[in-house]
């Protein structure tokens, strides 16, 4: 019997899409985010994150040199894409069907944009038709 509920508590997901990303940065980058909130509606899982500069990055950044903290952000998060998919997919039971990430330097903040399909369905569900 598979020990996923079908549709698991809001609540739930939400700690575990919070948790799970933040635990992925803080194994990676050695340090996480100071403060995150994630947000679930229909097929759109939405995780800010904020705070969270390593000390190399806060160097490069005082020194004028931010292109490259968003360039070696990108790549690590384009790296470990699949990861921070299985995050969001163990969370709500459902497919990660697309994946946008996004930084900002002042405030610190990351944003991590999911777009789910159907259980069954790898496509995102139109409920809009043509």
């Amino acid at each position: 019997m598979n020990a996923r509920r079908p549709h698991p508590d809001r609540g739930d997901v939400l700690t575990a899409v919070s948790d799970g990303l933040v635990g992925l940065l803080k194994e990676f980058y050695g340090r996480g985010p100071t403060r995150v909130r994630s947000y679930y509606a229909d097929d759109l899982v939405v995780c800010i994150l904020r705070g969270g500069f390593t000390r190399v990055e806060a160097t490069l950044l005082e020194a004028g040199h931010g292109a490259a903290v968003i360039e070696q952000r990108m790549a690590f998060q384009e790296l470990l894409r699949r990861r921070f998919e299985q995050v969001v997919e163990d969370a709500t039971g459902r497919p990660v069907v697309g994946f946008m990430s996004g930084n900002h330097q002042d405030p610190d903040m990351m944003c991590e944009v999911f777009v789910l399909g159907s259980a069954g369905d790898p496509e995102p569900v139109d409920d809009h038709g043509d």
